[in-house]
């Protein structure tokens, strides 16, 4: 696992321009396809175990279906807007303050940047944490049904009456 600065290094470029300037990425983005294509196989290469070609890594079949949800939806733009949000207006918690509504967490092996579990648990009502050493952001497609057991787990954790 590297460090966050590492990774903020290497791969965070793209936090920075989708939360200062996500109207300009979006307008690009959504009026060219290879555009398109070209940033979300890029991200797929970087935050994946992926280390030749992501199209060896990958099914092409998974990699136009995750192009093609974007593109038919016209949603790239929206799905950076939480970026600009979160910039502007940061989630702060006041001193003792937590979510009290249960919440589980997934911690695949390369899944960067993500705060220790104490940090987290210090805001949050955390139910379950599990941490799993295979698997990235892109565990939906990579381990889907480690994914699909965890959320199932989680909710029977987080809907028990007590």
């Amino acid at each position: 696992m590297q460090s966050r600065e590492e990774w903020l290094e290497n791969e965070g470029g793209y936090g920075h321009i989708q939360g200062t300037k996500p109207q300009t990425l979006a307008f690009a983005i959504e009026d060219s396809p290879a555009g398109l294509a070209a940033w979300l196989l890029e991200k797929a290469h970087g935050w994946s175990y992926c280390q030749t070609d992501v199209l060896e890594y990958f099914s092409t079949d998974d990699l136009l279906t995750n192009i093609m949800i974007y593109w038919v939806t016209k949603t790239f733009g929206s799905s950076i807007r939480l970026y600009y949000e979160a910039r502007k207006s940061p989630l702060r918690f006041a001193a003792g303050q937590r979510m009290s509504i249960p919440c589980a967490v997934a911690r695949f092996a390369k899944e960067e940047p993500m705060p220790p579990r104490e940090w987290v648990e210090r805001g949050y009502n955390v139910v379950r944490w599990s941490e799993y050493p295979v698997g990235s952001h892109y565990a939906p497609i990579e381990v889907p049904e480690l994914l699909a057991n965890d959320i199932r787990q989680a909710f029977l954790m987080t809907t028990r009456k007590k």
